[in-house]
């Protein structure tokens, strides 16, 4: 008997191998499983890494009109040869063309799964567009799957879809978290010595971190701030910066800028392939974001023992529980940023509470194996 086939795609290949991480090597003991993407030289590499036959089609991340519709035509062609039973769609961009492509050629199951909504931070004409896409995407999709709670309800706020079509896979998230590998018990006191040594953090320094994009809508500029006010209350006290700016889609203010610059308390290492050793060396996670789907950078902190920090958004406030693992804040409050980063420091014996429940938080809900489990049961119930 044939296995049936299915087809995921993302507009850029990283997205495959970071935000799917061994996904698709875990569904092709059940299914014939292609990926698609951007970038062929790069899919290519993801291919061999997750061991599954690859697609290129080239896909832009803005909106460029002229190309997204050659994509669309590719992708069509693509579906009416390979005849998939499913077509799986994760990304804004890879959704849009992917789902309308799978509608035109008959795919009978075609699912998009949500990770965020870019377009919330959206106004003006450019907004209505981005509604409108997001409605066609939807209405050319069979299932929606938000990666949690709160965007669901979101989605059905802004009336994208009828409810009936939405669905939060198990617990939430996209492909949960390897808790394996993400274990503090990997770092020995020496490695953290040595690390916290090469950034010159001392052993009685307290270490906040942040890890992602140093952009504006990850609350960077309300979080510099905040850390200034911080450290004239309790010298002993570092911001570690774990990621990459990026200057052109949504540059800091250049007084945050200088402060990550010339401030010798903020310690700001670039991107990095593996932040464990960074987490390894901190004590709490600060994460201000303005909006998400459901982050792997909370999930990753409580893996690794942390207690975090997070705004009152979908994802951030279903990880974390107040007062359990971590604290809640508004949005955009630096005031109420500060308050819980004096709380942290000021109360070890919560602290110390919060981050030994943050572990066992995270295994008990988001364990890679329990995701995937729960993606697959979708993909058996449409046969």
């Amino acid at each position: 008997m044939m296995r049936k086939k299915i087809i995921r795609i993302t507009t850029v290949p990283i997205s495959l191998e970071k935000l799917l991480e061994n996904q698709l090597r875990y569904m092709k003991q059940y299914y014939d499983v292609i990926a698609v993407s951007s970038d062929a030289p790069y899919l290519e590499k993801v291919g061999l890494m997750q061991e599954v036959p690859v697609f290129s089609i080239e896909m832009t991340r803005k909106i460029t009109p002229i190309q997204d519709v050659i994509a669309v035509w590719r992708l069509y062609r693509f579906f009416k040869n390979e005849k998939p039973f499913i077509v799986h769609t994760h990304t804004p961009k890879a959704g849009t063309l992917g789902m309308i492509a799978a509608k035109l050629a008959g795919v009978p199951h075609r699912l998009h799964t949500i990770a965020g909504l870019p377009l919330l931070e959206t106004t003006g004409n450019k907004r209505k567009l981005l509604d409108l896409v997001e409605k066609w995407t939807y209405a050319a999709a069979t299932m929606i799957y938000p990666n949690s709670f709160g965007l669901k309800e979101i989605i059905i706020q802004e009336k994208f879809c009828k409810p009936e079509k939405l669905k939060v896979i198990g617990n939430g998230s996209s492909n949960g978290i390897n808790t394996t590998i993400f274990n503090p018990d990997l770092f020995s006191p020496t490695d953290k010595a040595n690390l916290k040594s090469e950034l010159g953090i001392s052993s009685d320094d307290f270490v906040f971190i942040f890890v992602g994009r140093l952009v504006g809508d990850k609350g960077i500029n309300e979080l510099v701030a905040a850390f200034q006010k911080m450290e004239v209350l309790h010298p002993s006290v570092k911001l570690l910066l774990v990621g990459s700016k990026e200057v052109e889609l949504d540059p800091l203010q250049s007084e945050t800028s200088n402060q990550i610059n010339s401030n010798p308390n903020i310690i700001s290492v670039g991107h990095q392939n593996d932040v464990r050793p960074y987490f390894a060396v901190s004590n709490v996670l600060v994460f201000p974001s303005y909006r998400e789907g459901f982050p792997n950078v909370v999930m990753q902190a409580g893996a690794m023992g942390l207690a975090s920090i997070v705004t009152n958004i979908n994802g951030c406030n279903e990880i974390v529980e107040s007062g359990k693992n971590g604290l809640i804040i508004p949005v955009k409050n630096e005031s109420a940023l500060l308050n819980a980063m004096i709380q942290m420091f000021e109360s070890p014996n919560n602290l110390h509470e919060m981050r030994s429940n943050a572990r066992p938080m995270i295994v008990l809900r988001y364990q890679q194996e329990v995701v995937w489990k729960a993606i697959l049961s979708e993909y058996n119930k449409l046969e």
